[in-house]
């Protein structure tokens, strides 16, 4: 087998095919993925089952996993569990659970992590059990966002300095924090323009926790967030994966947004595994 990078859209993603990813790779296997996850912004691996230690493994080769904390109820390990099983007993979660009403806004535009000081490279889901029906997972370029600006339009946000916070975030759905999750909950900047250091290509980081322009009014600072959305997720823009088990996607938070798509959680089950990769680089803002 040889490894082979096939895109699926002449914008981004890329289905990645002849490799065996879980097992060790070779320096220069590895690095033709990364290559290709630079470029491509999304791979799609499948029919490559994983274990939890397999996808850990699997991971760290790009960087050091963040870990989860809060609300997730995989908070505490190197998961963030996206399903409507119960962690302990495997039970489905009732529909008005408040476990689930806080995945509600995994519906909604994202980026992982962007409310963090320090922001993630990437993101890697793989499918563990799949509904029979819905439950695909959107995705969106940033990238492609950016390049759909004028010269003019590129120099005026090419400072600009973005608010993140995952409390405003889950606001948007009606989702509240106890005080104790709120506790360490803070906002974070991040400068708007993110420039890929492997190929020089720009790209904006947007999405649901991106609460406000810094120093702009509010509504100024709204239109100009929603423009950047709406530019990222026209048609010729985006992507839906159609989830099979064993399936493997990784994404660039920095560079594309994502959003989870309805089914039947009270008659399917579904259960999702992310590990999410820190890029390392903490904001000085």
């Amino acid at each position: 087998m040889s490894l082979t990078i096939t895109p699926v859209t002449p914008t981004f993603c890329a289905k990645v095919s002849g490799v065996d990813i879980n097992q060790p790779l070779e320096e220069t296997t590895f690095d033709a993925i990364r290559a290709a996850f630079d470029e491509h912004l999304v791979l799609i691996f499948s029919g490559q089952p994983m274990t939890d230690a397999q996808q850990i493994t699997f991971s760290e080769r790009f960087g050091r996993l963040e870990g989860t904390k809060g609300v997730n109820p995989a908070s505490g390990t190197p998961f963030a569990r996206q399903s409507n099983l119960d962690i302990k007993s495997g039970e489905v979660i009732a529909a008005d659970d408040r476990r689930m009403f806080y995945q509600k806004a995994n519906m909604l535009w994202h980026a992982d992590s962007t409310f963090k000081p320090t922001p993630s490279l990437c993101s890697i889901l793989t499918a563990r059990v799949v509904p029979p029906a819905g439950g695909a997972t959107e995705l969106a370029s940033t990238r492609a966002a950016y390049a759909s600006l004028s010269a003019g339009q590129k120099a005026e946000i090419e400072d600009l300095v973005v608010e993140h916070d995952f409390v405003h975030s889950r606001g948007v759905v009606g989702f509240t924090f106890t005080d104790a999750e709120l506790a360490g909950m803070k906002p974070a900047r991040h400068r708007l323009v993110r420039t890929n250091a492997a190929n020089g290509l720009k790209s904006v980081m947007i999405g649901l926790h991106a609460k406000c322009i810094v120093g702009w009014p509010e509504d100024e600072s709204r239109d100009l967030l929603d423009d950047l959305l709406a530019r990222a997720t026209r048609p010729e823009n985006t992507y839906s994966h159609e989830w099979r088990t064993g399936d493997v996607l990784i994404w660039d938070n920095q560079a594309a947004l994502h959003r989870a798509t309805e089914y039947d959680t009270m008659h399917h089950h579904r259960l999702m595994q992310r590990t999410t990769i820190s890029s390392g680089i903490r904001s000085n803002l």
